[in-house]
């Protein structure tokens, strides 16, 4: 059962949407145990986001985004995710859109930028009087020289 997102836009942030022609979805059956009701119905989601042809997204979003999530991307280039916890077909795919727009969320956060530091003085002077202090521990397990 294939078809357009029914939820319409997907509102990440204040500034950042995603439009539901953007976003697909197929449901088919979920694995695992459930007895009859899992064999019956199609819960699991599978909600596909067209991350190259999305206008919606910044280049260095979409960068950032393709960095993320290396492991959900299909031959096409789009994203992704699965959801079979509920057993609601809309659940999961409320479930889906809700790790989507963390995805796109944690892509939108610039990274800081790390400032290589030197260790201080003190830092150096405990350091070593910490190897000092191990060194002699150690060379008072070794044999004693008799000479």
């Amino acid at each position: 059962m294939a078809t357009e997102s029914p939820r319409g836009d997907l509102v990440v942030g204040p500034n950042t949407t995603i439009p539901g022609s953007d976003l697909s979805w197929t449901a088919s059956r979920a694995g695992g145990p459930g007895g009859q009701h899992v064999n019956k119905t199609s819960t699991k989601v599978d909600l596909r986001f067209d991350l190259e042809g999305s206008s919606a997204l910044n280049p260095w979003v979409k960068t950032r985004l393709r960095e993320l999530v290396r492991g959900k991307l299909d031959a096409d280039g789009r994203l992704v995710i699965s959801s079979s916890g509920s057993r609601s077909q809309t659940a999961n795919l409320e479930e889906a859109r809700a790790r989507l727009a963390n995805f796109v969320r944690a892509a939108l956060v610039i990274p800081k930028r790390r400032r290589p530091t030197r260790p201080s003085a003190g830092a150096r002077r405990r350091r070593l009087q910490s190897k000092r202090e191990t060194a002699d521990k150690k060379a008072g397990r070794r044999k004693v020289d008799r000479e």
